[in-house]
């Protein structure tokens, strides 16, 4: 017999139990299907976990580099740092919060299903559960939040030592050396990570700087920290060839000057980026259209072509970030449920990065401001000028803002330093909210906090420079 739903949701990570929860909220009878990870790739060896071990790599890398300064000394031996106990720490910090989803599910009476979703046209899914079995499911509406999954390189021998994201953070150890292809978030947060526990990094980005898709005022301080930290960066860069040995990895490279150089890795992480989980759903017995890329074609209310199938996060192809899919989901949620709903403006979306610097952004860059025609005004304060910034040792990097002069709008923000990501929120809700540099610069900010420096940015965009 067929189970019947108003909403049936496909995936639970970040998106998809957030959908499931705002339906369930909106008096929606409510399932959802999910196959190996609750809380999805973020929360089980995504996000979370690599949290956990950045936070150890920082301590670790203040250690080894500025003991002194702050008064830390090991007398009659020295200092260990066991990866094995940051690696354990991460595992149990994932574990507790994707138990959390799974509670949060049954405190919601939302239906879970621990197995694999397909359709079987476009009104009915089949559940091959994992305990065995199989259950039909029959939803007036359902959202598909199945993800992505990283890309592979066609005609790259696969090996353990060939890696994604995946198989690098559930490592119990480290490499001796490790080549990154791709200079992007994952990439660069790895090679900082790795780099404190004294790995050996290099990164090969084919395109001409680190995070190409951030600022290029943020992508030299992040180059300039990188190299400082004696992690070598190739941009403009492309892996011609591989071979593994057995032992060794070896990447022929061609660096910008067009330059070949043999790279010898122990291992190699491959982090270009991720393709769209639509594949193996039975997608093809429902008529959605996928787009040019093979993500699922969505509206901007997060419908397919198939007006009662909405879908999000990550297999929509759009901007896969965590923090997205939530907003989609309630999006998609609210309007199954006959809420009025917002579309989300994606340019605006907040940006972050975990490496140390950290790297935060939001809305356009300066150069893509400019392309727009905006009259483009630029600010930027250093954390050098900081007060707390350096209280903590940790001066470098910078807030900049950029801004319309012609009517005070805030346009977009690139911050490179020390916790930058928790700075993002009050200036995506002032441009959601519509308000003037000039009025984020009268906001009052408690001193001393990093937060300082985007008043002193905003006040630098006004015309009227404080502390600079």
């Amino acid at each position: 017999m067929a189970h019947k739903y108003d909403v049936v949701v496909v995936g639970a990570g970040p998106g998809g139990y957030v959908a499931a929860i705002r339906a369930a909220q909106l008096g929606l009878k409510t399932a959802i299907v999910e196959r190996r990870y609750w809380g999805g790739v973020c929360l089980n060896v995504g996000c979370i976990p690599s949290k956990a071990l950045l936070r150890n790599a920082e301590l670790v890398h203040l250690l080894r580099t500025r003991a002194d300064a702050f008064g830390v000394r090991v007398e009659g031996g020295r200092l260990a740092f066991d990866y094995g106990a940051a690696f354990k720490r991460s595992r149990e910090v994932a574990e507790g919060r994707a138990r959390g989803v799974q509670y949060l599910m049954r405190k919601n009476a939302i239906d879970a299903y621990e197995g694999s979703a397909t359709f079987d046209g476009p009104s009915r899914l089949r559940v091959a559960l994992n305990a065995g079995g199989e259950e039909t499911l029959e939803p007036r509406h359902v959202i598909l939040a199945t993800g992505a999954a990283p890309r592979r390189i066609p005609g790259w021998p696969v090996s353990p030592r060939i890696v994604t994201y995946e198989e690098q953070i559930l490592a119990e150890g480290i490499p001796e050396s490790l080549l990154i292809a791709g200079g992007g978030a994952i990439g660069v947060e790895f090679a900082y990570l790795l780099n404190a526990y004294g790995t050996k990094v290099t990164i090969v980005e084919m395109l001409d700087r680190l995070l190409p898709q951030e600022d290029e005022d943020v992508s030299a301080e992040l180059r300039r920290r990188f190299v400082r930290q004696g992690i070598t960066v190739l941009t403009g860069a492309r892996i011609d060839e591989i071979r593994y040995t057995g032992t060794v990895v070896l990447s022929k490279v061609t660096q910008a000057d067009g330059q070949t150089v043999t790279v010898e890795s122990e291992r190699l992480l491959v982090a270009i980026g991720f393709a769209p989980n639509v594949r193996g759903y039975g997608l093809e017995t429902t008529g959605i259209a996928l787009t040019e890329r093979g993500a699922i074609r969505v509206d901007d209310r997060m419908r397919t072509t198939v007006p009662h199938i909405y879908a999000i996060g990550d297999v929509t192809g759009q901007l896969m970030l965590a923090h997205v899919a939530e907003a989609m989901a309630m999006v998609a949620a609210e309007d199954i449920a006959g809420r009025p709903v917002a579309p989300l403006d994606l340019a605006m979306m907040p940006r972050a990065t975990y490496c140390q610097p950290q790297v935060a952004s939001f809305g356009y860059t300066e150069a893509q401001a400019r392309a727009k025609g905006y009259d483009v005004s630029v600010s930027t304060f250093p954390f050098q000028a900081n007060g707390k910034a350096n209280g903590l040792g940790e001066t470098h990097g910078f807030v900049k803002l950029v801004g319309d002069t012609r009517d005070g709008e805030l346009l977009g923000a690139h911050m490179i330093g020390p916790e930058v990501t928790e700075l993002l929120p009050e200036l995506t809700l002032a441009r959601a909210a519509e308000l003037t540099v000039e009025e984020v610069a009268r906001n009052v900010h408690s001193h001393p906090t990093l937060s300082e420096a985007v008043k002193d940015a905003a006040h630098g965009l006004a015309g009227h420079s404080i502390n600079l």
